[in-house]
């Protein structure tokens, strides 16, 4: 088992910044990928963005692919997400979660490719 601990969330005006990380503890040995996946209300959880932890391949939804960067820490155990040009349709609870088993590329980006899930984190945009 995996336990994820998000941080880094808060306020910011359309188009600032904001950076998410994420530590990981545990059976940290068994990463296969660590993501971001996001849920505002009413919606359903989405996926953002991912990472795989031996080969640093990385994913993005449409919606963020040019404004969001995936990175990871190895040595660390974390993994972060820089937010930039943020806008209101960003605004949701951020969740990072681990994944521990090998899977498809087309499950890497879906809930079911995670098997770890952090709390949660809000990040709110607005003016």
């Amino acid at each position: 088992q995996v336990q994820l601990v998000e941080s880094g969330g808060g306020l910011v005006q359309p188009g600032g910044s904001l950076r998410l990380s994420c530590a990981a503890s545990g059976r940290t040995s068994d990463l296969y990928r660590m993501g971001w996946f996001r849920q505002a209300p009413g919606k359903e959880r989405e996926f953002v963005s991912a990472v795989t932890w031996t080969h640093g391949n990385t994913y993005y939804a449409d919606s963020v692919r040019g404004r969001f960067t995936i990175s990871r820490d190895g040595a660390k155990n974390t993994v972060d997400l820089q937010m930039n040009s943020l806008k209101a349709a960003d605004t949701a609870a951020y969740y990072c979660a681990a994944g521990t088993v090998a899977r498809p590329v087309a499950e890497r980006i879906t809930p079911a490719g995670y098997d770890s899930w952090g709390q949660g984190i809000q990040v709110t945009v607005s003016s």
